[in-house]
């Protein structure tokens, strides 16, 4: 058996977890304010009058305000110059205030009033109702066609310029804040290997997970977890069925946290007994590719050369081609922060120029069907002396934790 691997229970790792979020703060106010100043540069550089951020994770990037989206527009007009303009169901006003990091003028609606009028009417009210409104990319298309309908004089496009200049990359804070939950999520992983038994069930390792990611101070537990054995491994986001481990089964699990709305995400692959030559010879292939791509990325290389290279070597050694199995079905890696996936992301196509501050996953998967699937997956930030890991990637298929 591996180091790790096995030998204890749900009870006893659990005794051992304690909170790790000591130490570490939220995003602040000050912060918040940055990012708008940053924002209404890049407005006049793209000729944008404003932009609008609908609830989701835009308008918590730039105001604070963690509000879940739904089918009532609420969000946030930010002005090429002034104050925050907040567009809120009224009968929200109080628990949205209660949220906000950023001041600005609070525009209510209620239920029998059209939001988009109100919208159109504070966009008029700035002076901008024939102007260039950038609208979230990423709100609702109804949403947008609700705006257009309501200020047909005012040009409308995609406020993505504005917002992916901003969060792509990654400040200190946030840095920090992702740093802590990947740490929290490692070691979570060392957890769950240790409580792995012959007949254990996907569904009992997935609440361990989602128990012991509470424990280290995750306080919504795991964000998403994949818990796959045996042949399923192949699979890179699962199957519905249920299984029990049997001896010698390849294990792979996939999970992450949030702290303060920023997300974690590892995978590790292993094997529940002793690893034969063709799964240790995959597993090594796949920690190669891994290694392969993060000697590719730096600053002032494209996105898509780190998948490029991963599937150069790939298909070097008999994978692929392409997308082909056995091989590498999906890219190499994507761009994390307060989305689990966000740019950039390495896959050919992508040319975005990589810089310092930018975090993305490296995750070049190996399916072979119908007998398993190995994937690593860490995640690195782009410094200006190149790439470094949040977590050390697995250290080999007889101590991937690295404890012996």
């Amino acid at each position: 058996m591996a180091i790790g691997i096995g030998g204890s229970s749900a009870a006893t790792e659990l005794a051992k977890l304690g909170d790790m979020t000591s130490g570490i703060a939220p995003i602040q106010p000050a912060e918040y304010a940055a990012r708008i100043e940053r924002a209404q540069a890049l407005m006049t550089q793209y000729g944008l009058d404003a932009i609008y951020v609908e609830s989701g994770t835009n308008l918590l990037y730039f105001t604070g305000v963690a509000w879940r989206r739904s089918e009532r527009l609420t969000g946030a007009l930010i002005p090429a110059s002034g104050p925050v303009q907040y567009v809120v169901p009224a009968f929200e006003r109080g628990t949205f205030i209660g949220m906000m990091q950023i001041s600005g003028d609070i525009h209510c609606w209620d239920e029998d009033e059209n939001p988009y009028q109100l919208l159109a009417d504070v966009v008029e009210r700035r002076g901008i109702g024939a102007g260039t409104l950038g609208f979230d990319e990423s709100a609702p298309y109804f949403m947008y066609v609700g705006i257009r309908e309501r200020a047909p004089a005012l040009r409308i496009r995609s406020a993505a310029d504005v917002t992916r200049a901003c969060r792509i990359r990654k400040s200190a804070t946030e840095l920090a804040l992702m740093q802590r939950a990947n740490d929290m999520t490692l070691r979570v992983h060392q957890a769950a290997a240790a409580i792995l038994r012959e007949g254990i069930a996907t569904d009992e390792v997935l609440d361990f997970i989602d128990d012991a990611h509470r424990a280290v101070g995750a306080r919504r537990g795991s964000t998403f977890c994949i818990v796959l054995f045996g042949a399923d491994t192949a699979y890179p986001h699962g199957v519905k069925r249920p299984k029990r481990l049997e001896h010698n089964d390849m294990v792979l699990i996939d999970t992450g946290c949030q702290l303060y709305d920023y997300h974690s995400d590892i995978t590790r692959t292993y094997v529940f007994g002793s690893a034969d030559a063709r799964q240790r010879e995959v597993w090594e292939h796949e920690k190669h590719a891994q290694r392969i791509a993060f000697e590719r990325v730096k600053a002032g290389v494209s996105a898509e050369e780190g998948d490029r290279a991963v599937r150069t070597y790939l298909q070097s050694i008999g994978y692929g081609p392409g997308y082909t199995l056995p091989g590498l079905p999906h890219r190499t890696g994507h761009g994390i922060g307060l989305d689990i996936h966000e740019w950039p992301y390495l896959v050919g196509g992508d040319r975005t120029e990589l810089d310092v501050g930018m975090c993305f996953s490296i995750e070049p998967m190996l399916c072979v069907p119908n007998e398993f699937g190995v994937r690593h997956e860490d995640h690195v930030y782009i410094t200006a002396d190149g790439p470094r890991w949040f977590t050390q990637p697995a250290r080999s298929i007889d101590d991937p934790f690295g404890l012996g």
